[in-house]
């Protein structure tokens, strides 16, 4: 159970980047590693996969309780010489999904990073500030991103006055990621990212003490209960087809690794290169992503979207979450704000805003059961999007946290279809009542 956490003072401060060049470096090692996210973000995990070539992982404490964000981590690690997990926004951001939150619950140490662009003195105050602000905490030390090297002993200086361990720095460079509007932009869309990649482990071996952080991981066991998965799987084996390509890459490991445990068969499919859905599929699950971006495209492939509306119609049980649910809709706007036919199953328009829509951790309170949830559930959930929806979409009243909340979504016994994206693992009958519709899709089609 070795593992260290990557957190940050703020989003934008390089996390990903210290992350994925330690990932780098200590896959050269040879280690063999397991990595994680903090919060319900898609993007970092896809490049954590790119370093390591296996799925990475989310622990959200908001989703989770304790015992089961622990269980989490020892299901996803245990085959590993070490965990990483990279924390979201900054270090205390977010109350109970915090990657502070997350620290505490898994018992594992943090080193943090530090945008030092444009700093000097002012390096001491940011420091002893998250040191200093909520104690105790697991903050062991600091790596300093963006630090011109004649501040190097500056910077080890600081954290000998301040008790905290001295990990490293990393220079100013051209291996960057870009951003877009829900954060990064996609692994798979930079060109050039194994050489960037490289490139981060290069200075990783030569400015940052890979040994020190090692030794500072932790490496006791986590205690926690194992959970009960109670599949409705018996004989039958139902095949959920998912969709995965660029324009539909948010989908969560858990999620699909929960689904296979179940015993369910996954079958991925591209709805914008493939002509049809899987033809065994007895579930379907049209994930999030960018749809906007490949609009033509998707627009393009009458046989998909035939497809797709054909299955739905046919009440195959569909998960269809923010850009899946976008391309249920008769029409979508693209990013330039040009309007292209969708699958035409739901009757409106997902049309761009020029703000974040309804951003963050979100509570779900059905009006009456359906395919995934009970009149009596309240299910934690998250949004993050730009576009809006002129459909009829009121079947969830959706709440967050300050008291705020709105109408949204449309549940019916074979469909889920809205903006929240769900997390299985928040609460395990989800996975249950959508593999049990699936069975009895197949089992009516003749199947068992």
């Amino acid at each position: 159970m070795r593992r260290i956490m990557i957190a940050g003072t703020g989003s934008g401060c390089g996390k990903t980047t210290v992350t994925c060049a330690l990932l780098k470096l200590l896959q050269r090692y040879g280690l063999k590693l397991s990595s994680f996210k903090c919060g319900p973000d898609y993007i970092d995990p896809m490049f954590h996969k790119k370093v390591i070539s296996s799925p990475s992982y989310n622990l959200d404490s908001f989703f989770c309780d304790d015992n089961t964000i622990k269980y989490l981590l020892a299901e996803n690690s245990k085959n590993s010489d070490i965990s990483v997990i990279e924390g979201v926004m900054g270090f205390y951001d977010g109350g109970r999904g915090s990657a502070f939150s997350l620290s505490e619950i898994t018992d594992t140490p943090v080193i943090m990073v530090i945008n030092c662009r444009g700093m000097s003195d002012s390096l001491g105050a940011v420091m002893k500030g998250f040191i200093t602000y909520k104690c105790p905490n697991k903050i062991i030390g600091f790596i300093f991103n963006r630090l011109p090297k004649k501040l190097e002993k500056q910077a080890i200086s600081l954290c000998e006055e301040l008790g905290a361990e001295y990990f490293g720095f990393l220079p100013e460079n051209n291996f960057n990621f870009d951003s877009r509007h829900l954060g990064l932009i996609t692994a798979d869309e930079i060109i050039n990212l194994n050489d960037k990649l490289d490139g981060l482990a290069d200075l990783c071996d030569k400015y940052l003490l890979i040994k020190k952080i090692l030794k500072f991981s932790a490496t006791d066991n986590l205690n926690y209960e194992n959970i009960s998965l109670n599949s409705p799987v018996t004989s039958y084996r139902p095949t959920i087809a998912v969709s995965s390509d660029n324009a539909f890459c948010f989908n969560y490991s858990d999620n699909i690794a929960l689904l296979e445990k179940m015993g369910c068969h996954i079958e991925y499919f591209s709805p914008v290169n493939d002509k049809h859905i899987p033809e065994n599929a007895d579930g379907l699950i049209l994930s999030g992503g960018y749809p906007e971006l490949y609009a033509e495209k998707l627009s393009e492939n009458a046989s998909m979207l035939n497809s797709v509306k054909t299955a739905v119609n046919s009440e195959i049980p569909t998960i269809a979450e923010c850009g899946g649910f976008m391309y249920l809709h008769e029409f979508l706007e693209n990013d330039r704000g040009e309007i292209y036919p969708m699958a035409g199953v739901i009757k409106g328009s997902a049309c761009k805003t020029d703000r974040l829509s309804h951003f963050g951790y979100v509570w779900l309170k059905p009006e009456s059961d359906s395919l995934l949830f009970r009149k009596s559930d309240n299910i934690a959930s998250h949004e993050f999007h730009y576009w809006r929806s002129t459909a009829d979409a009121e079947d969830l009243l959706i709440s967050k946290r300050d008291g705020t909340s709105w109408r949204g979504g449309i549940c019916s016994k074979s469909l889920y279809a809205g903006f929240p994206h769900l997390y299985f693992h928040s609460d395990l009958n989800l996975a249950r009542r959508f593999i049990k519709s699936c069975i009895e899709f197949g089992e009516k089609n003749g199947k068992n």
